[in-house]
């Protein structure tokens, strides 16, 4: 009985040591694993108010306004109208003494070239502008008395090369808007410089004065991108040229007057600081 008792002791004590192991199994919480998302990569921020140079940005301002300058280079067609001539000839194996020769007429010719302009608005609608460009004309006297002295329809009396910076101020009808047309007002100086005779009748020398004349002008400013813009325009001069040609003796001097009156049409492409 006693060895019964003291198995049945062993036992309990046995089952209590094991309990808190059991226990401490059923309630322990199982490990988890949870996958995080994977955040987007993030682009490199742009420095504030970077923008390309062919860009169009928030930043950028759109049209033309007050305090803008513009550096413009265009292809220029200058197209002398040589509305009204007079031409006058001394000759003293001829008997020529300043003598009119009626029904002649000077004939300038037509140029391109490329031409540089500035420009700086005053106001939002009131801009100043400077062209700066040189063409080369050949210059003809046509038909009149001039071609029975000459025995030809047709007489090339030279060449020169025309600097004629012009002023402009000019009204601006939308300031601040993609499409900006103008219209405007200046003056025109011209200045003939590496003038040469061609020889014909032997005239070998020729030369011009200084002259000068009101213009006139239209045109439209469009922006394509950015800061640059598009730009086509059109000046009417009112120029007279008086030039005179010689021979190597000074026997015979012929002398003109020719209104020139050039249409000067340009396009474009400028870029505003």
């Amino acid at each position: 009985m006693k060895n019964i008792r003291n198995i049945a002791l062993s036992a309990a004590f046995g089952a209590a040591a094991l309990t808190p192991v059991a226990v401490q199994a059923q309630t322990a919480a199982p490990t988890t694993y949870v996958n995080a998302p994977l955040a987007a990569p993030v682009a490199p921020a742009q420095p504030k108010g970077h923008c390309g140079l062919f860009q169009t940005c928030a930043s950028t301002k759109i049209g033309l306004g007050k305090g803008d300058f513009m550096v413009r280079l265009s292809a220029v067609g200058v197209l002398p109208e040589d509305r009204d001539s007079k031409v006058w000839a001394t000759a003293r194996s001829l008997g020529l003494n300043n003598t009119a020769l009626n029904g002649t007429h000077v004939k300038t010719t037509n140029q391109v070239m490329p031409e540089l302009t500035f420009e700086y608005f005053v106001t939002d609608n009131i801009s100043l502008d400077l062209i700066a460009t040189s063409t080369r004309h050949e210059v003809q006297a046509n038909g009149g008395a001039l071609a029975g002295v000459s025995g030809h329809g047709k007489t090339d009396v030279g060449s020169a090369w025309v600097l004629p910076p012009t002023i402009t101020v000019a009204w601006h009808f939308r300031p601040h808007k993609r499409l900006n047309p103008y219209v405007g007002v200046g003056g025109t100086f011209m200045w003939f410089h590496n003038m040469s005779g061609s020889q014909a009748l032997g005239l070998s020398k020729l030369n011009s004065g200084f002259t000068g004349g009101p213009s006139i002008n239209a045109g439209v400013d469009y922006q394509l991108v950015g800061n640059w813009f598009f730009n086509f325009d059109v000046k009417q001069m009112f120029v007279r040229m008086h030039a005179w040609a010689e021979n190597s003796n000074e026997s015979l001097k012929v002398k003109a007057h020719d209104s020139l009156d050039p249409t000067v049409v340009s396009a474009g492409i400028a870029y505003r600081f």
